[in-house]
């Protein structure tokens, strides 16, 4: 009766684990990889990124012909199907000056994900503190607009700090409302797993920032998602699993071969479509 009765559960969970493409999170795209195209012609790139499949777009501070005009900005966004997936924002934008403002806008854009993209004080040993204060501060304030708020990680953050990393000092002392958007691109460069990382704070990566970034020696690989050694299978299972994924932020930072950046981006765009149909 044990044999058996370890053979269901066994099989049970496996079957709660499979996977497959029908389950994979919406895929957006980080504007800041084609941010040039955006600045010149807003609408004729959302129209290429909508052609590429892409179902939603996160914003990166440029809006090209529509800047400062948020309802505007919707409208092409709606009449192209897209959604924003959330946005790259600083502190700063959201401080006692800015903050009405900045929410009022991208309420507007249907966003409800506010990141903060860059901040230098994640990686400083007394500045890492007043990061994690401003962000629990901020969970609260925008929780009545409906709005998380979120950071952003980039290879700084997983130098030693304490007993762990700055990341990880981070992650441990902020609500578990605070997004953790892991840039898996960075996290590899930085010589960790990001499987383990979304394991280690699961349901925290409900956007997660899919992207190649290699070491300098890197034979046999290219700066394109499925054309490194990433095991990118593996990464979705545990995305999909774990992470409480709903979004899937494809970015692309490097240009080789005289593509421009929309070319470059498709290359990626592809090669995660190519993933995602083989993935079980």
């Amino acid at each position: 009766m044990n044999k058996y009765l370890t053979l269901l559960v066994g099989v049970c969970f496996l079957w709660a684990n499979t996977v497959n493409a029908k389950d994979v999170p919406s895929l957006s795209v980080q504007l800041w990889s084609v941010r040039d195209a955006v600045k010149v012609n807003f609408t004729q790139s959302m129209e290429k990124l909508a052609g590429m499949g892409f179902e939603g777009v996160e914003f990166a501070n440029e809006f090209g012909e529509f800047n400062g005009n948020a309802p505007a900005i919707r409208k092409v966004l709606d009449k192209l199907g897209l959604k924003g997936s959330g946005a790259h924002v600083s502190f700063d934008q959201l401080n006692e000056d800015n903050f009405n403002q900045t929410v009022e806008f991208y309420q507007t854009l249907g966003v409800s994900n506010l990141i903060i993209g860059w901040e230098p004080k994640s990686w400083d040993d007394k500045g890492v503190v007043s990061v994690v204060s401003e962000l629990n501060l901020l969970v609260n304030k925008l929780a009545p607009f409906g709005i998380k708020i979120g950071i952003h990680n980039h290879h700084y953050e997983f130098a030693r700090y304490g007993e762990s990393t700055y990341w990880d000092f981070i992650s441990q002392n902020t609500a578990p409302e605070v997004i953790l958007q892991l840039d898996v691109g960075w996290v590899n460069f930085a010589g960790k797993n990001p499987i383990e990382y979304l394991k280690k704070y699961p349901n925290r990566t409900l956007t997660t920032h899919y992207k190649v970034v290699l070491p300098k020696k890197s034979q046999g690989q290219r700066p394109f998602i499925g054309q490194d050694n990433s095991d990118w299978h593996a990464l979705l299972r545990t995305n999909i699993t774990v992470g409480n994924t709903q979004w899937i932020v494809v970015e692309q930072e490097e240009y080789p071969d005289g593509l421009s950046p929309m070319a470059a981006l498709k290359v990626s765009k592809q090669g995660l479509d190519k993933i995602i149909e083989t993935l079980n």
